[in-house]
Formats: C-alpha cells, sequence, structure tokens
C-alpha cells in the first residue's frame, strides 16, 4: 500500500502527491507593520530547492502550505498524519484538503477530521468502470488536438 493515489490540496489549489510528503511543519510567519503574524501548516517534499547569498547557496526541502490561521493549530500535524495512515491502509484514492471554513460543505463531509479550528476532508475519486485510455500504448486519441476539441482531429488522407 501507499498514498500514491491521495492528492493533498495546497492553500493555492495545486496538488501535490501525499506519498511525496517528507515532513509535516507547522510555523508561525512574523508580522509585518500592519499586518499580523499567520500560523502555516505545511508540508516538505522531497525537492530539493536553493537560495543564496554572498556567504554561499543552500538547499533544502521544498515546503508547500496547506492553511493559514489566526490561532496555533498545535494538534493538526498529529490529525493529519493520522488523516493519512487511514488513508494508506484502505488503499485511498481522492483528494484531501484542509480548511477552517468550506471543509463540510464537499462531497463526503463525513471522512473529516478536525484539529481545532483546522479540518481535514477527504473527497475520494468516483470510480468509473470504463479504463482511461493511454496516449503511450495507443488507446487513446492520435492527435493531440483530440484532447482538446470535441471533434477528431483530421488525419490527413483523402
Amino acid at each position: 500500500m501507499s498514498l500514491s493515489n491521495v492528492w493533498l490540496q495546497l492553500l493555492d489549489g495545486s496538488l501535490v502527491r501525499a506519498d511525496q510528503v517528507t515532513e509535516i511543519t507547522l510555523h508561525q510567519t512574523p508580522g509585518f507593520a500592519g499586518k499580523p503574524s499567520r500560523w502555516l501548516l505545511d508540508v516538505a517534499v522531497a525537492v530539493p530547492v536553493g537560495s543564496g547569498d554572498q556567504s554561499g547557496w543552500r538547499t533544502g526541502p521544498l515546503h508547500r502550505t496547506l492553511v493559514q490561521t489566526n490561532r496555533c493549530p498545535r494538534e493538526a500535524p498529529a490529525a493529519l498524519a493520522r488523516l493519512l495512515a487511514r488513508l494508506d491502509a484502505v488503499d485511498a484514492a481522492g483528494i484531501m484538503r484542509a480548511d477552517i471554513s468550506r471543509v463540510n460543505a464537499a462531497p463526503h463531509p463525513e471522512r473529516t477530521v478536525a484539529a481545532g479550528e483546522v479540518h481535514f476532508g477527504f473527497t475520494a475519486f468516483t470510480g468509473g468502470s470504463d479504463p482511461v485510455p493511454s496516449l503511450v500504448d495507443g488507446g487513446g486519441p492520435s492527435d493531440l488536438r483530440e484532447l482538446t476539441s470535441r471533434e477528431p482531429a483530421s488525419s490527413g488522407a483523402r
């Protein structure tokens, strides 16, 4: 079993595959003039990123934000780890999201875990009986225009 079919929806809406997560972190941002500090729940993935200055180049794992809050959601990393372990045990496939307001409005609201104001929700992919054709094995469209158009592309033959 693995989490290769579970995706984590990030704060910006993009997705990270759960089996690529190496760390779950919680940290507070610094406050700026007129802006209060926020708490960020992040996941780290095994992709090195770097930055440098006059003293040299430093690399570290890529951190991606799942949710931000005004109050410290101290139990959120452990709650997320428990949910991912439960999903791994049943070989789940779908999207897990973290939210502070709308998680119960998504499909399958019974599949949620709360940690303070942070709620984690999981929506399973609905399975169809037809397999998805592959472009590699020749079962899919023969021309990429078929992927974006409802009409098949012309083969050029007359």
